[in-house]
This record gives structure tokens, sequence and C-alpha cells, in this order.
């Protein structure tokens, strides 16, 4: 028998990158924010998972980010997408929706298949 759990991790590994760039286009956000909004969402994410991404993605242009002064420490780095990005972010939204009614076809529609009646 098939495990599903390396399925379920694919799959979560797949949209990842939307959900981050999704709640990072609501503005100015903190990385531990991210992870906590993920948490939140039950995409638990480790920080040596996002940090890689925000980085992939800052170069891609998609992203970028501003120093903040801290009251408690150090200045952070605060990511927003950029014009780029929010035109990724866009395109993102269109193919979630052709995936999403896809998945819902494929799990609703009666069709035969062609091949059990041969």
């Amino acid at each position: 028998m098939i495990e599903s759990d390396n399925t379920k991790a694919q799959m979560r590994k797949g949209i990842l990158e939307f959900c981050v760039l999704n709640i990072i286009s609501r503005g100015e956000i903190y990385p531990s924010d991210i992870l906590k909004e993920l948490k939140l969402a039950r995409l638990i994410v480790m920080e040596g998972t996002l940090y890689p991404l925000l980085t992939r993605l800052k170069n891609a242009g998609i992203l970028n980010y501003a120093w903040v002064e801290s009251r408690s420490g150090p200045p952070r780095k605060y990511y927003r997408l950029t014009e780029e990005g929010q035109l990724f972010l866009n395109d993102l939204h269109a193919t979630w929706e052709e995936l999403v009614q896809a998945v819902e076809t494929t799990r609703t529609t009666n069709t035969p298949n062609p091949e059990n009646h041969a």
C-alpha cells in the first residue's frame, strides 16, 4: 500500500509559495508573522523552509524588503510584493482557480472510462 504522507507533503510544498505570497500581498510583514499565519492555516513551516523561499522570491524580483528599526532589538526585515510580484500573484490566482475547477471536475464527474469497456 502506498503511504499518503509523501503525497500530502508534496501537495503542501507545491502551494506554499502561493500562500506566502497571498500573506505578503496584504502589506509589509515580518517573517515570523508569516510563519504564525501559516501555522494558523495548518501549513506548518519551519524557518529553514521560509527564509530560502523569501530569498529566492526577492532575487527573482517578486519581493522587496525594508529594514525597520525595532524597539526590542536589531532592525527587522519586512517583506512586500513588488509590482512584478503582484502581477505574478495575479497569474497564480488564475492558475489556482483553473486547478480547483479541474480537481473538482475530476472528483465529481461520473464519466465512464473507455478502457473499462474494451
